[in-house]
């Protein structure tokens, strides 16, 4: 192994890299805010229905514009980029190829585009700030978020507080517990990363990473408990590596042991994770969902039946169709990210996300012992890796969590080296 972590200061043989400005920075942050969907629920309710909505639809149209500001204020740093992510490319080559078969292709062109600037907007994070920055820049956003959902909870509980299904749990700014709980896993993950990489900061940081926590206990999700304790065991795994070889050496056995027996724990004894994650053996109705979208599949297995086209589809003879028969309720979504690009975009769409995933993680384990932006990327992508297995949360076109996703993994390809030597 070898252990080169960067230092967080610039030696004095090099000279020192122009932070971004005040505007460069609110306009990233204001672009994610947007992204986040955290102003969903407030101004238009809990029916809110971004695919039936025109209005909601538009109201994304901002972000795109921050993103394409973004891009153009370092274009040929986007290039650079872009061309190390070739699976990446595949892919939304493969979404823009999949409106040609799509069973809707209007949705597919509108939702397709959609896709399109949410990874530019990931894409345009990486080529602009270096990891520090960028751990910054997310703490901030969090921080936002944070004070907002607790002061909504608190203020406004008849808004961030459910009352009908799972009375009590906090939601926050988003339409249920789960979606407050999974962000606030990701969120004390990146402000814990965040405080690490920026030491002057780093009490900010850390009481806002304490407060995330907060959150998930109060939103009552088993399950972002589960991922937010994941999350927080990879960032100390990481920074107990980076500590150095000895230390590195012993943490990485001990990490590959504590994997392999909770492998040997979900394999063994699911009946009691279930009852820890307090989840049936269906967990909580996905199982079905998989089963009959696996049928849908069998009919269309290289193709898909066009990207995001199957759940708004109306038809009552089309996949959705047969998926509500069988699963005996409509889902919204197919709750795993892998049978979602196999369901949407085919065979090849799935082999493409699968390679753009190993590219991403490949590099994460190696930053692991390289890289300091690993505290940043790497426990971010081990809670996703956890979430993508229950929730469709990769490839989606307007989607918080995939512009994360792919900014990390763009950033991991374009070192903070590359981005100086622009």
């Amino acid at each position: 192994m070898t252990y080169a972590p960067a230092p967080l200061g610039w030696s004095a043989d090099r000279p020192q890299a122009v932070s971004p400005s005040l505007p460069t920075v609110a306009t990233a942050v204001l672009m994610l805010l947007i992204f986040s969907a955290a102003w969903q629920l407030p101004l238009f309710g809990e029916k809110a229905d971004e695919a039936a909505s025109g209005l909601l639809r538009v109201a994304f149209l901002p972000a795109y514009g921050l993103a394409f500001l973004l891009i153009m204020s370092r274009p040929w740093n986007m290039i650079r980029v872009s061309v190390r992510q070739p699976f990446l490319i595949i892919l939304m080559g493969v979404i823009a190829a999949s409106i040609t078969w799509s069973i809707q292709p209007d949705v597919s062109i509108r939702r397709g585009f959609a896709v399109g600037c949410t990874t530019l907007a990931g894409l345009a994070l990486a080529s602009r700030f270096r990891w520090a920055e960028l751990a910054r820049l997310y703490g901030i956003l969090f921080c936002i978020l944070i004070v907002a959902s607790y002061a909504v909870s608190l203020a406004l509980p008849s808004i961030g507080v459910m009352t009908e299904i799972f009375p009590g749990a906090w939601r926050g700014l988003w339409m249920e517990k789960n979606g407050l709980g999974g962000l606030m896993a990701f969120g004390a993950c990146l402000l814990g990363a965040a405080a690490l990489l920026n030491p002057d900061r780093a009490k900010l940081f850390t009481l806002f990473a304490g407060l995330a926590i907060g959150l998930v206990l109060l939103s009552q999700s088993k399950t972002a408990l589960a991922s937010l304790l994941l999350g927080l065991t990879a960032l100390g795994f990481v920074w107990i590596v980076q500590r150095g070889p000895a230390l590195g050496a012993a943490a990485t056995w001990a990490g590959v042991t504590g994997a392999l027996l909770l492998a040997m724990f979900v394999l063994l004894a699911s009946d009691m994770l279930f009852e820890i994650l307090g989840k049936d053996a269906t967990l909580t109705g996905r199982t079905e969902i998989w089963t009959a979208a696996m049928r849908q599949i069998e009919q269309r297995p290289w193709q898909g039946y066009g990207y995001a086209a199957v759940w708004s589809d109306k038809s009552g003879w089309g996949p959705l169709a047969w998926i509500v028969n069988d699963a005996k309720f409509v889902p919204q979504h197919a709750h795993n990210s892998w049978l979602e690009q196999w369901l949407g975009i085919g065979l090849f769409g799935l082999i493409a996300w699968g390679l753009f995933y190993l590219q991403t993680m490949s590099l994460a384990v190696v930053a692991v012992y390289r890289e300091r932006g690993a505290m940043l990327a790497f426990p971010f992508l081990v809670v996703f890796t956890l979430v993508s297995l229950t929730e469709s949360i990769a490839v989606v076109y307007n989607d918080f969590r995939w512009v994360l996703f792919v900014s990390l993994a763009a950033k991991l390809a374009f070192s903070d080296r590359a981005l100086d030597e622009a």
